[in-house]
């Protein structure tokens, strides 16, 4: 005796097996395990009887087909007999259809040489189309560059108040702060030898010549190159670049030259304005540290703080502009497909940005020692 759940048995008397009930996908599971269960016979004929099956889909039939042809790979005949005429058909179309038993697939992994290839290639490639398309960008330049009316002034200024003015409360924030810890590390340091007034030099030279432009940079790439990733990524998914092209106008002219020289114009003015206020919290750190007074600061300053200093500073600036414009509205012409899509190209905007600023610190300091500037 079979219980009633059973939906397929083994009769060995008969040398039949047995399929009853609902051969459908919810009884999936449920049909796989009774078949699980079966001693096969290793060779002669086996009859599967289909009287007492009530329903069957493709799953059903699916599976019966599957063992169907897993008994036949052995000295095993199969035959069918008593099915509805609407299972025969099913199991017809879907014996069909299926050609062998279906395997899962082989993940093949890759070789840490051939992931490293990949992705050296994967960068090549990358390192090609940014080429391009600052060749682009140069194009477009020297082509509008003696035709004036031709300047989006309007979208200029615009880029200049949001990069710019909009960013100055931020900047002197944290300028101010970096000012203040570094007064305040070498300041102990400077104490403990009676050196106190030598916080201007350090201060003056490490504010001007490096924090400055660096930090009001970092500040720039991850405000405003992230911004110009997701504005441009978002009017690429909406189709307005192509609308733009379809209307004639170049998408270099009216979206990405604005933007570029919009940072270059505003990165050395925040700079500038960072080093006030880095100076100025570093100053009113040593005075309450120190007791440096705000007059030997100032007078000590202006006499060993020269004006090269400065200069190489503001210097980095635009090439910093450079490389953040440069690299987000790059990043934000790459989206493709969804939404997904602008947030990615946005976290890489700001990474490589920030990145490549960096090298290029690493770069001048090289250049500026090997000229003992």
């Amino acid at each position: 005796m079979h219980e009633n759940t059973t939906l397929a048995y083994l009769d060995p008397d008969s040398s039949q097996l047995v399929c009853r009930g609902e051969w459908d996908i919810a009884n999936l599971v449920k049909i796989k395990k009774d078949l699980k269960k079966i001693t096969w016979p290793k060779q002669g004929t086996l009859t599967i009887d289909g009287q007492a099956v009530t329903k069957m889909d493709t799953a059903g039939a699916w599976l019966l087909t599957y063992y169907l042809k897993k008994l036949s790979s052995s000295k095993l005949t199969t035959s069918l007999k008593r099915f509805s005429e609407q299972s025969q058909e099913l199991l017809a179309m879907v014996s069909e259809h299926v050609s062998e038993i279906a395997k899962p697939p082989v993940i093949k992994r890759d070789s840490a040489l051939e992931s490293l290839g990949e992705a050296t290639i994967q960068l090549l490639s990358e390192a090609r189309d940014f080429l391009a398309f600052t060749g682009q960008l140069a194009f477009e330049f020297s082509r509008n560059i003696f035709h004036p009316k031709n300047w989006r002034w309007n979208e200029l200024a615009s880029v200049i108040d949001k990069t710019g003015l909009r960013a100055l409360p931020i900047i002197a924030l944290l300028s101010f702060m970096i000012g203040v810890v570094i007064s305040y590390q070498m300041g102990n340091q400077l104490r403990n030898y009676g050196a106190n007034v030598f916080i201007v030099d350090l201060l003056g030279l490490s504010i001007l010549r490096e924090f400055g432009p660096l930090i009001t940079a970092i500040m720039v790439a991850g405000r405003t190159g992230s911004a110009f990733t997701a504005q441009l990524g978002t009017m690429k998914l909406n189709q307005e670049i192509d609308a733009l092209n379809t209307m004639g106008v170049t998408p270099g002219q009216l979206l990405l030259l604005p933007r570029l020289l919009g940072l270059f114009i505003t990165l050395p003015l925040l700079t500038m304005w960072a080093n006030v206020f880095g100076v100025l919290g570093g100053m009113v750190m040593a005075q309450n540290m120190l007791g440096v007074t705000a007059y030997e600061f100032l007078h000590r300053f202006q006499l060993e703080i020269p004006l090269r200093a400065l200069l190489i500073g503001l210097g980095k600036a635009p090439i910093f502009a450079l490389l953040i414009g440069s690299i987000g509205c790059f990043q934000g012409m790459k989206v493709k497909g969804g939404a997904d899509s602008v947030g990615t190209q946005t976290t890489r905007s700001v990474v490589l940005a920030i990145f490549f600023i960096i090298v290029a610190d690493a770069i001048f300091s090289v250049i500026f020692s090997r000229l003992k500037l």
